[in-house]
C-alpha cells in the first residue's frame, strides 16, 4: 500500500480525533505558530509519536473550486534528461507548474520540489502520481502538499 498510496475525502468529524490534531500541530508548525514539533504537539495535546505516526498521510483539503496548488516531493538520479521528461509528463496532463526547486545532488541523487496548478489535470492526481513513480530515474515520489 505503501508504493500505491489511495487518498480519500473525509468530512473532518468522521475523523479520529488525533488526526485533526496532527492536521492542527502541521499548521501550526507552517504558519510559525509553534516553533518546533514538541512545541506543536504539546499546544495540540498529542504525542510526539502520533504526530510523526500520522504527518505524511494527514493533508488538508483546500477548496477545489479556487484552484489546486499540489507539491511534489521526487527524488531522482541525477542523470541527464530525467528532470525534462519528468517536466514533459506535467504539460502533457495540463499540470501547469508554478515552481521548481532542486538540492545539489548528492551521492548521485537529486531532490526535486515542484508545485503545480491541477485545477486542469486531465487525469487523476493518483494517476500522474503513479505515472511520476515509473518515469525512468525517479527513485521516489511523493506529495508534500495540497
Amino acid at each position: 500500500m505503501a508504493n500505491n498510496p489511495k487518498y480519500y475525502i473525509v468530512e473532518a468529524s468522521a475523523l479520529p480525533e488525533v488526526f485533526l490534531k496532527v492536521a492542527e500541530a502541521k499548521r501550526l508548525l507552517s504558519t510559525g505558530e509553534a516553533s518546533t514539533v514538541n512545541d506543536a504537539t504539546r499546544m495540540t495535546d498529542i504525542s510526539r509519536s502520533a504526530f510523526y505516526k500520522y504527518r505524511d498521510a494527514v493533508l488538508p483539503f483546500q477548496n477545489m473550486m479556487t484552484g489546486r496548488i499540489i507539491t511534489f516531493q521526487l527524488l531522482l538520479q541525477d542523470e541527464p534528461g530525467i528532470l525534462s521528461s519528468l517536466l514533459t509528463s506535467f504539460a502533457d496532463r495540463r499540470a501547469n507548474i508554478i515552481t521548481i526547486n532542486s538540492i545539489v545532488p548528492t551521492n548521485g541523487c537529486a531532490v526535486v520540489t515542484i508545485s503545480a496548478e491541477t485545477m486542469d489535470l486531465t487525469i487523476t492526481l493518483e494517476d500522474l502520481l503513479r505515472e511520476l513513480r515509473q518515469t525512468r530515474g525517479v527513485i521516489k515520489a511523493e506529495i508534500l502538499a495540497g
